[in-house]
């Protein structure tokens, strides 16, 4: 039985599907729903979980190449929360020091969901939050 780490068996099948460039999308609670995408909802209410819990989760054991997020993501939060997200990514920096960070435009961010392996929806209300990782 796991007694660490993601224990939530949905997720783990998710991520273990996932190989060399494949990409999981990590969503807020109001993220649109994609039909032909797998989508793994762990909200629980508005704030729990985050998107940042669930990267200190997947950070020790996926290695990401390049993360995608939205660039108003940078114009609608807090020096503070953009903060915390740079951290999370440093984190994933430790398994691939290469890692790019791209930031642009939603409708374009939107428009690489549906490549995804699948989806993660979480209760983030953080706006712009949305992560797109791609495996290494």
């Amino acid at each position: 039985m796991l007694q660490k780490g993601i224990l939530n068996p949905q997720i783990n099948h998710l991520l273990s599907r996932i190989r060399h460039t494949n990409t999981l999308v990590i969503a807020d609670w109001a993220f649109p729903h994609f039909k032909d995408l797998e989508i793994i909802d762990i909200s629980l209410t508005r704030g729990v979980p985050l998107i940042t819990d669930l990267l200190d989760l997947l950070a020790p054991n996926f290695k990401v190449g390049h993360i995608w997020q939205a660039s108003q993501f940078l114009d609608t939060n807090p020096q503070d929360v953009i903060e915390i997200y740079d951290s999370k990514f440093e984190a994933f920096k430790a398994n691939q020091p290469n890692l790019q960070i791209t930031r642009l435009d939603h409708d374009a961010f939107k428009k690489m969901v549906p490549n995804a392996i699948g989806l993660i929806r979480t209760g983030d209300p953080t706006a712009y939050g949305n992560l797109i990782l791609e495996s290494v």
